[in-house]
């Protein structure tokens, strides 16, 4: 299994509701776009396993035009168990869990 490990700071898209999101490395972002063409979902997104401290869970990675780069989405249950707020930076380790 391919697997990333980067830091990254935690950002808040506003909007009706509030995501919370961290941004894949430039590097590691052409990497995945690379490795996953035959293999992207909706919206060209990447389903991924991902471990932040002592919290893992499956979900998936998006592209975004505006940075360059994947974006991954942090739920609330993680924030919280990880200490997580707006401009804290994580330790992240990223596998892509679809076969490439």
């Amino acid at each position: 299994m391919t697997h990333y490990r980067f830091q990254a700071e935690l950002w808040e898209y506003g909007g009706s509701t509030s995501w919370y999101f961290l941004t894949v490395p430039f590097d590691q972002s052409d990497e995945i776009e690379e490795l996953t063409s035959l293999t992207r979902r909706g919206f060209g997104s990447v389903r991924v396993r991902v471990t932040i401290g002592k919290t893992s869970w499956t979900t998936s990675v998006f592209p975004d035009s505006k940075r360059k780069a994947y974006i991954l989405p942090v739920k609330k249950p993680v924030r919280k168990s990880e200490g997580l707020d707006v401009g804290s930076v994580a330790d992240v380790i990223l596998e892509l869990v679809d076969p490439v």
